[in-house]
């Protein structure tokens, strides 16, 4: 069976956003606090290191194309698929992902997620509705293992249903 890993935030862009956001607009840090002032941001999932903020941390909530700056690496032309949406990282650069933290962010049971998948074009070809399970791992291998049974797939984008924010990105290994 093929294992898969989610991938943060490229350390380049992560530096990036921490100046000016894909919206063009300036980061605005702020201190993550449980009360919710200025915005309750602990356990939101920062996307430079795929673990939850903790308070005090200095973070902040900017637009990031992750589709955008894939294509421009590759040279790609998503067109109309080309989306930004807000995302938490942390406000300064940090050392990414713990070795120790697992292949998949955590997520609580219940939580509700959309894989989409993309061609080697940047042209959207598909997408899967995932309810987590309380074996998190298991399900996102499996639904990982559909999307790369597709021969045209190149990557896949897991996003938060709710809200549609952008949560990490799995290539075809």
């Amino acid at each position: 069976m093929t294992t898969y890993t989610a991938l943060p935030l490229p350390p380049a862009a992560h530096k990036e956003l921490c100046t000016t956001d894909d919206a063009g607009r300036p980061a605005e840090p702020f201190t993550a606090r449980e009360d919710g002032v200025p915005q309750d941001a602990v356990g939101s999932l920062l996307r430079c290191c795929l673990r939850d903020a903790r308070p005090g941390e200095r973070i902040a909530l900017v637009s990031y194309a992750p589709l955008r700056r894939w294509a421009a690496a590759t040279g790609a032309a998503p067109g109309a698929y080309d989306e930004q949406g807000p995302v938490f990282v942390h406000a300064e650069p940090c050392g990414g992902p713990d070795a120790a933290a697992g292949r998949y962010p955590a997520v609580r049971a219940g939580a509700l997620r959309v894989l989409r998948r993309y061609n080697a074009r940047g042209q959207i070809t598909g997408g899967r509705y995932l309810e987590v399970p309380g074996e998190a791992g298991a399900a996102f291998d499996a639904a990982l293992g559909e999307a790369f049974a597709d021969p045209e797939t190149a990557l896949v984008h897991v996003r938060a249903v709710e809200y549609g924010c952008f949560q990490f990105e799995v290539r075809r290994p």
